[in-house]
């Protein structure tokens, strides 16, 4: 079934192509029938996924580790170092909660970005996170930076080369990668710890993601809440402690599921034959479309206007209260977006996204 051409919410989900649902049935049917390599066979399915990430990445396929999403991956990283923390609390939850929860269990300080936390869901001003903020903020005692490489609410592409430089090449920078990679052509090599779930812009579905590590990184990130997949001589159940693999798969909590490893890897294949560069350029140029479209509206657009500044994420600014109704007509015309606390509605398109609908979606927002 193809994707409903009036789809504009894959910040939220990115309904999977037929390729990956075809993958998911050809390795279901796999492991129906059993035998004695039917294991091997599907658990192959791991390294496919993390050559194809090495790949688009730019990071060694052992310097990755495969995880269930996003939260879970920040989760494994926040326990897995000490010190202070510096993190804008207008991050998405997925980047606030796994600092919060490894600070109430004593490992770690939770330093506010100054200027953050004030947004919340409703009309607050929304600040980017710049390297200047980054860089009024820093103390000797901050040994970590976490930032997303993409603003969820919206769109605001942040400047990881310009991070790197201001907090040096000491302190590790965290990377919540989900609202940009395979939506953005960007280099990824000043991230120390990427973490990224699949179900968004690289439409591989729920339960995929991974991380990748610099080699700063994977030295002293440690596999806290790593488990027995992730030693030497996973076989020898003899209750002892084994030590560590080499890699990233160190971090490993139980063998990945085969099926959305596979699910995974031809999402990201599929980036790779349509070309990163490519997806990345259509993707902007529906945007900047939208975008266009909101101006014309006489809405405020809440975006960064800068193609340079900005991903796939295009956000209308309403009064207090009139993006409620505005939504729900918009909903009542088919189109899918996000309606953000009551004043704004974000709008995410894909390679898949007709220029018809934002013809569309144009014409509703004028009727508003």
């Amino acid at each position: 079934m193809p994707e409903d051409p009036l789809y504009l919410n894959h910040a939220s989900y990115g309904p999977p192509p037929q390729a990956v649902a075809d993958t998911v049935h050809t390795l279901l049917a796999e492991a129906m029938r059993g035998g004695p390599t039917t294991s091997a066979d599907l658990h192959g399915e791991h390294a496919r996924a993390r050559a194809a990430i090495a790949r688009l990445s730019g990071v060694p396929a052992e310097r990755v580790a495969l995880t269930t999403s996003t939260s879970q991956g920040l989760m494994q990283v926040a326990f897995g170092v000490r010190g202070e923390v510096l993190v804008s609390l207008d991050e998405f939850p997925a980047n606030v909660y796994p600092w919060r929860r490894a600070e109430s269990a004593g490992r770690l300080q939770v330093r506010g970005l100054p200027g953050s936390g004030v947004a919340g869901g409703g009309a607050g001003e929304l600040l980017p996170v710049t390297p200047e903020r980054i860089a009024d903020a820093l103390t000797p005692a901050i040994g970590v930076v976490a930032v997303s490489a993409v603003d969820f609410r919206t769109g605001y592409r942040t400047d990881l080369a310009g991070i790197r430089s201001v907090i040096g090449p000491d302190r590790l920078l965290v990377v919540d990668g989900i609202q940009g990679f395979g939506a953005i052509d960007t280099d990824w090599s000043p991230v120390d710890a990427l973490v990224v779930g699949g179900q968004k812009w690289l439409r591989a579905g729920w339960g995929t993601g991974f991380m990748a590590f610099s080699e700063q990184g994977l030295a002293r990130v440690e596999p806290t809440l790593g488990s027995w997949s992730g030693v030497e001589e996973q076989g020898d159940y003899d209750g002892t402690i084994h030590p560590l693999l080499s890699g990233a798969e160190r971090h490993s909590v139980t063998n990945p599921s085969p099926f959305t490893s596979g699910a995974l890897a031809t999402a990201l294949e599929g980036i790779e034959a349509a070309g990163l560069a490519a997806t990345a350029a259509q993707i902007a140029h529906t945007a900047g479309r939208l975008a266009d479209a909101i101006d014309t509206a006489g809405l405020t657009l809440l975006s960064p206007r800068s193609p340079a500044e900005r991903a796939g994420i295009v956000v209308a600014g309403y009064p207090a209260g009139a993006a409620v109704e505005a939504h729900a007509r918009l909903t009542a015309a088919g189109v899918t977006a996000t309606l953000h606390g009551d004043s704004r509605i974000r709008f995410s398109p894909h390679t898949t996204t007709p220029a018809e609908t934002v013809e569309r979606v144009a014409e509703l927002l004028r009727a508003d």
